[in-house]
């Protein structure tokens, strides 16, 4: 029903498509479409080429985080879902499919998976996670260089216990929406 309802209200808002799935690299390099609810604008790409091409601040931002903290392409129920998280439920088939667990390090990009140099072999050898150590652990108040570091950390140390805590601590900062933009 939560699924439901928030697949009516994106559609209410900025119509079809409900879902955006992009290509993001799993365990050993293989090459899966990650699920989320749509919350930009259906022509975000349009928009982040033009912003980027304005305006070298957001363009030295992009560039660092491969994200922007004032991003113009997100919509009203977008911001909502993405401080909430709730975009990401869709993933939950990925999990279902096989291509995701419930715990481990966020699914990246093929441009992303670069920037973890030497360390790449690590997020390699598992599935990404719905939910991670990075996400528990600041999320977006880290640097890129600090995720690659827990992502690393979660690979070398991981255990049921470990996962336990990450779940249990996951609950905590989706209700206080730690870290989220």
């Amino acid at each position: 029903p939560v699924m439901a309802y928030i697949a009516y209200r994106i559609w209410r808002v900025d119509g079809a498509p409900i879902t955006f799935a992009h290509g993001r690299i799993g365990h050993r390099g293989s090459v899966f479409r990650c699920l989320k609810f749509r919350s930009m604008v259906r022509n975000s790409g349009e928009v982040l080429e033009q912003l980027l091409r304005d305006d070298p601040q957001a363009r030295a931002e992009w560039e660092r985080d491969h994200k922007l903290r004032n991003d113009p392409r997100i919509t009203p129920i977008g911001h909502f879902l993405r401080k909430t998280s709730l975009d990401e439920l869709p993933q939950l088939f990925n999990v279902l499919r096989g291509e995701m667990n419930f715990v481990g390090p966020r699914p990246v990009t093929l441009e992303e998976v670069q920037r973890y140099g030497a360390r790449k072999r690590h997020y390699l050898s598992v599935k990404p996670g719905l939910t991670g150590l990075w996400q528990v652990s600041g999320r977006n108040n880290t640097t890129y260089a600090q995720r690659v570091q827990f992502d690393t950390d979660y690979v070398e140390k991981r255990n049921p216990l470990m996962d336990l805590w990450i779940v249990s601590r996951t609950v905590k900062v989706l209700l206080t929406r730690d870290g989220a933009h």
